[in-house]
């Protein structure tokens, strides 16, 4: 779905990587009945290895995302040390509250503390790994996972209107990092504006999700 952030993080990775790939987006309201096929789950993103025929889709967003690390070693992502890229997953691990306080300002119009004390933690590993992504001085695993996230930032002040108050003072290292990442190719080849993401919020609120919208 083409505004799943998810979703999103496969074709940021597959970006990357520039490796040629075709996309089919679904209306998650009215789910293909084929999908079941691909995704046992029903969930998106789900990714088919033509190469491999016969083998299964892969899900979950994070499994892709290093299944293609792995598979394609062209412009690694997660960090080579076995250490390093431990300590990788558990940040995305914590990322989680990010994502559940999120869902809880679009769906409530609360949670907004919350998902600023999330990204807290992320701001100060940045301060502590002292580099401008959390990849080093390029972007790696954990800024592709986190991306989607970000560039959905103006969604949550279209929610909140005026009690939407990202303060670049105390996040001047993620503020950086946003700034940083739309210069990316990988993020640029799949970047969706403030004000699109803000119309699919209005359809998809309104009952009415526009899913063809950039699709």
């Amino acid at each position: 779905m083409r505004f799943c952030p998810y979703a999103q993080r496969a074709h940021l990775v597959l970006n990357a990587k520039k490796v040629d790939y075709h996309t089919v987006f679904i209306n998650l309201t009215e789910k293909p009945e084929w999908l079941v096929e691909v995704s046992p789950l029903l969930k998106v993103p789900a990714l088919q290895v033509v190469a491999e025929k016969g083998q299964p889709s892969l899900i979950e967003s994070l499994i892709i995302a290093e299944y293609l690390d792995e598979k394609y070693p062209q412009n690694p992502l997660l960090p080579k040390d076995a250490l390093k890229r431990a300590q990788d997953k558990i940040l995305l691990e914590r990322f989680n509250g990010i994502t559940n306080a999120f869902m809880k300002i679009l769906l409530q119009n609360t949670g907004l503390d919350d998902f600023w004390t999330a990204l807290d933690i992320f701001e100060q590993e940045l301060i502590k790994r002292g580099t401008r992504f959390f990849g080093g001085d390029k972007p790696g695993f954990v800024d592709y996972m986190i991306w989607p996230w970000l560039e959905r930032l103006p969604v949550i002040e279209y929610v909140l209107k005026d009690n939407y108050n990202f303060d670049e003072k105390r996040f001047p290292k993620v503020a950086q990092l946003i700034t940083l990442l739309k210069e990316d190719e990988a993020v640029k080849g799949f970047y969706a504006t403030p004000e699109q993401h803000q119309e699919f919020w209005r359809t998809r609120k309104a009952g009415n999700a526009s899913y063809d919208l950039l699709a």
